[in-house]
């Protein structure tokens, strides 16, 4: 049996096909394309026309790859997260790419998201009993999650993803440091509920689970190797002190200068500079020393969901 996972992100829409099958799942194919349906809307609560256009151009091309693979569309899940369920006009939205790619969107809550970001992460690496904090930065919303191998403790959605900062504290490039206080001054008072539940369960270890830590990845990689990690390998360790030097440099420089970093992407070049200030602060706050990564989050997490159903 042929699956298809939709991961439509406020920045980025994933596409995972896979076969199941006696043996196991088997991936068949996966892209990632950015739509960002978020881009000028998002702190709104719309998604704007061009948005919209945006969206069906990519869903377009994932509809003739999941043609291609003989996917029912009965088998095809597709998951709208925050630019989806906090714009107003998300009905019209959904209306719309059923009209014109036959794809039904499911939006969930952050709190199911949350859930499949743990499901999914657990898949990538091995958590173990020591008690972590899953950490996926969207551009919507950011997920944290609490737990170890075997549980969920706590977990939570703040409406405080990656476009939305963009938006309201990036207004200079580079980012200026009196935005950078700002943005934490900001993070202080939303993430209260997060330094609440931590002081409860003292997590130990960060892992990410976004693209923001795929591509510190592969700048620790391209610095420290010269080469991009193995896109079989799905958990990874950083270094803080790597962390630390990804910071200064993505806070530090322009745009056109963050591009020349070997690892970097134009996808990630501007959205990653409110995340490293969002991970400086998370570490800050919750005194952590230990960061890992893992490139499974939400799309393997709803295929654990479509697969057992």
């Amino acid at each position: 049996m042929k699956y298809a996972i939709i991961d439509l992100g406020t920045n980025t829409f994933h596409l995972l096909i896979i076969e199941q099958n006696p043996d196991g799942i088997i991936p068949l194919f996966k892209a990632q394309i950015p739509a960002k349906i978020g881009k000028a809307g998002i702190n709104q609560g719309i998604i704007t026309e061009e948005a919209t256009q945006r969206a069906l151009n990519v869903l377009s091309q994932f509809r003739q790859r999941i043609d291609e693979f003989g996917v029912e569309l009965s088998n095809t899940k597709a998951i709208g997260t925050s630019a989806i369920r906090n714009a107003k006009n998300a009905k019209e939205f959904c209306a719309t790419v059923k009209k014109e790619t036959e794809i039904t969107i499911d939006i969930i809550s952050g709190d199911r998201e949350a859930e499949l970001i743990y499901h999914g992460v657990r898949q990538g690496i091995a958590l173990g009993e020591r008690i972590s904090v899953i950490m996926d930065i969207g551009g919507g919303s950011v997920e944290f999650i609490i737990c170890n191998a075997s549980r969920i403790f706590w977990k939570q959605s703040f409406e405080i993803g990656g476009q939305r900062l963009l938006e309201q504290f990036v207004l200079t490039d580079p980012i200026s440091p009196s935005a950078i206080r700002r943005m934490n001054d900001y993070f202080q008072e939303q993430l209260l509920p997060l330094v609440n539940a931590a002081h409860q369960y003292a997590p130990q270890v960060l892992v990410g689970s976004s693209g923001s830590f795929d591509t510190l990845i592969d700048m620790d990689f391209m610095h420290r190797l010269g080469h991009l990690p193995n896109p079989s390998q799905t958990g990874f360790e950083i270094a803080t002190e790597e962390f630390y030097r990804a910071y200064h440099l993505l806070t530090t420089q322009s745009h056109d200068e963050r591009m020349t970093i070997p690892g970097m992407i134009e996808l990630r070049v501007d959205m990653i500079v409110p995340g490293v200030v969002l991970i400086d602060h998370v570490l800050r706050s919750l005194h952590i020393q230990q960061i890992r990564s893992s490139t499974y989050a939400l799309k393997e997490g709803i295929m654990a969901w479509v697969v057992s159903v």
